[in-house]
């Protein structure tokens, strides 16, 4: 089965392995995060959950399962990856989610670009029946065997896992450093991760995109192997540069 496209949440979806009935689940499953998720959309649930003027807000079932992993990533990253912006009193630590009834600060912005995508891709994965991966903005989820694209060229052989980057090349100004409210002056251009999930790989890319010098060193102790780009020279982890010897050994 050749892979199949369409665009959704902003960037281009493919889809590899799926049987014309997953395919459509796979596309049905896009089109609900993105009416529920879209920052572009007046009317989805996030923007509507950020212009409402009560501060404790009634969420879906679907929107208090993202926030509630939104703010597992927070923790596990030291506010690195924060779903909150708005003044300087407000980021991850100012909300409050009880059930389906999330309770913010006045002028919190919710944010939740950096957990939706691979969230949506590693469940979109789980609706193929067989070996497969679904790609979202360059974002991959495989199960079984893909070959999957780098940054900067090159490829890899990725099984059974993720990979996602984080960085500036495409999106000049998207990546927000929580520490300083700024746009963020990490080294690097772009910060490539594998990991289990593309959720985990999509959270930790960010961390390191941001941590900039101390970034390969913080996927190290996590034994999480990381490419890093800076401009045109590439920078590997220990456990990148272990995981391709590893592969090379097979």
């Amino acid at each position: 089965m050749s892979p199949e496209r369409f665009t959704a949440m902003g960037v281009e979806v493919v889809v590899g392995g799926a049987r014309a009935s997953e395919f459509a689940a796979v596309r049905a499953l896009f089109d609900v995060w993105e009416r529920t998720f879209s920052p572009f959309l007046p009317e989805s649930e996030l923007a509507r959950a950020n212009t409402a003027p009560s501060r404790l807000v009634a969420v879906s079932p679907l929107f208090a399962r993202v926030v509630d992993v939104a703010l597992d990533a927070a923790r596990l990253t030291d506010g690195l990856v924060d779903p909150a912006f708005g003044s300087p009193a407000v980021d991850w630590t100012s909300l409050r989610l009880t059930g389906r009834m999330l309770r913010r600060r006045r002028g919190t912005t919710l944010d939740l670009n950096g957990i939706v995508k691979g969230l949506a891709a590693d469940a979109a994965l789980e609706l193929i029946s067989g070996p497969g991966f679904v790609s979202a903005g360059g974002d991959v989820a495989s199960r079984g065997a893909a070959v999957v694209g780098l940054p900067g060229g090159g490829s890899l052989r990725l099984t059974d896992g993720a990979l996602a980057t984080s960085g500036t090349t495409h999106w000049k100004h998207h990546l927000i450093d929580p520490r300083t409210g700024r746009t963020s002056t990490s080294r690097w251009t772009e910060a490539t991760v594998a990991a289990a999930s593309c959720l985990s790989a999509d959270v930790a890319a960010k961390a390191a995109f941001l941590l900039s010098d101390d970034g390969p060193a913080w996927l190290d102790a996590r034994g999480l192997p990381g490419r890093f780009r800076q401009r045109e020279r590439i920078h590997v982890n220990g456990a990148w540069e272990h995981a391709m010897e590893t592969t090379l050994a097979a």
